[in-house]
C-alpha cells in the first residue's frame, strides 16, 4: 500500500496529545498502521509537542494555551519538509506495516471493534448495495461495504468525518481513494462517493456529527440508520 491521501495535521497533532474524540482516534490509527508518511507526521508532532511545552516560559492564560499550542505546532508541522519514505522501526513491523500478511486480517487498531478477520463479518443491510457494522461501544464507528460503482447520495458534514479506505475504492470530487487511503473531512466538504467496479468497498468511517443529506429519501434512511 502506498497511501495517496493523508490525515490532516490538525488530525496527526490530536492523535499525538490525545485529543481526537475515541471513535476519530480508532480510524486514524487504522491508517497510520498503514503509512508510513503519517506516522513520521506523528513522530514529528509528538517531538514538537515536547520542544514546544519545554519552551514555555511564559505561558499564556490556561484559556489560550492549547490554542496557542495547537497553531504553533500545526505551523511547524506544515513547514517539515518532505524527507522520502522514512525508515520502518521495529514497531512497524510488528503491527504488519511493512511487507506482506494475511488478506483476511483486519487492521490492529479496528480488532477490539470488529474482529480479527474480514470473513468474520456480520453485515447489516443498510440500503440497496450498502451493509454496515457499527462498533458495539461507539457507535459513530461504523464499518461499511458498498457494492461496486455504487453511487451513494450527495452529502455533506455537520462536522468532521474520518473515513479509511479497507478494501475496494471510490471516486468524488476531491480524488480516487484506494486500499490504504484515508478521507479526513469537514463541514465545507459536500461530495457523492461512486465505487469503482469489480469489487465492493470496505471502508470505517467516525462521524463526530450527523451527515447532511440533501435527499429525502437518504434522509429518510438516516432517521432509521442514525447516520
Amino acid at each position: 500500500m502506498n497511501p495517496r491521501h493523508h490525515l490532516d495535521p490538525a488530525t496527526v497533532l490530536g492523535f499525538a496529545t490525545s485529543t481526537l474524540a475515541p471513535e476519530m482516534s480508532v480510524v486514524a490509527a487504522a491508517h497510520l498502521e498503514g503509512c508510513a508518511h503519517c506516522r513520521e507526521q506523528l513522530r514529528s508532532a509528538e517531538r514538537l509537542g515536547g520542544v514546544l511545552l519545554e519552551q514555555q516560559l511564559s505561558p499564556p492564560p490556561e484559556e489560550n494555551r492549547q490554542a496557542a499550542l495547537r497553531e504553533a505546532m500545526l505551523g511547524r508541522l506544515e513547514a517539515t519538509p518532505s524527507a522520502g519514505p522514512p525508515t520502518l522501526r521495529r514497531d512497524d513491523v510488528e503491527h504488519g506495516t511493512a511487507g506482506a500478511h494475511d488478506p483476511d486480517r483486519m487492521p490492529a487498531a479496528l480488532e477490539p471493534h470488529f474482529g480479527s478477520s474480514y470473513r468474520s463479518l456480520k453485515w447489516r443491510w443498510m440500503a440497496p448495495g450498502v451493509h454496515c457494522i457499527r462498533a458495539p461501544a461507539h457507535p459513530s464507528l461504523i464499518m461499511l461495504k458498498i457494492a461496486p460503482g455504487k453511487c451513494l447520495p450527495m452529502h455533506s458534514h455537520g462536522n468532521s468525518e474520518l473515513t479509511q479506505i479497507l478494501r475496494g475504492a471510490y471516486d468524488d470530487s476531491l480524488g480516487h481513494f484506494a486500499p490504504g487511503d484515508v478521507a479526513d473531512l469537514d463541514s465545507d466538504v459536500e461530495h457523492q462517493p461512486v465505487t469503482t467496479p469489480g469489487v465492493a468497498c470496505i471502508c470505517v468511517s467516525a462521524l463526530d456529527a450527523p451527515l447532511v443529506f440533501s435527499g429525502w429519501f437518504a434522509r429518510k434512511l438516516q432517521q432509521v440508520f442514525k447516520l
